[in-house]
């Protein structure tokens, strides 16, 4: 498992964990959550309490 501290503006966004198994998952931070609650890394991920999961390197992260 690998995983990477996103930052947005400077500030800690959220984690991104690649799992062993090959899964990629994204959780927002709960105080940038609370904190910057419309502050969204990507339109496809609104700012929320649920994680993300993807098969696939979500597309934002490939710049």
């Amino acid at each position: 498992m690998r995983q990477g501290i996103v930052k947005y503006n400077n500030i800690k966004a959220g984690l991104l964990t690649e799992e062993d198994h090959g899964e990629y998952l994204f959780e927002y931070d709960e105080i940038y959550a609370q904190t910057y609650p419309n502050q969204f890394v990507t339109f496809q991920m609104p700012v929320s309490t649920r994680s993300y999961r993807s098969k696939r390197l979500f597309p934002f992260l490939m710049a």
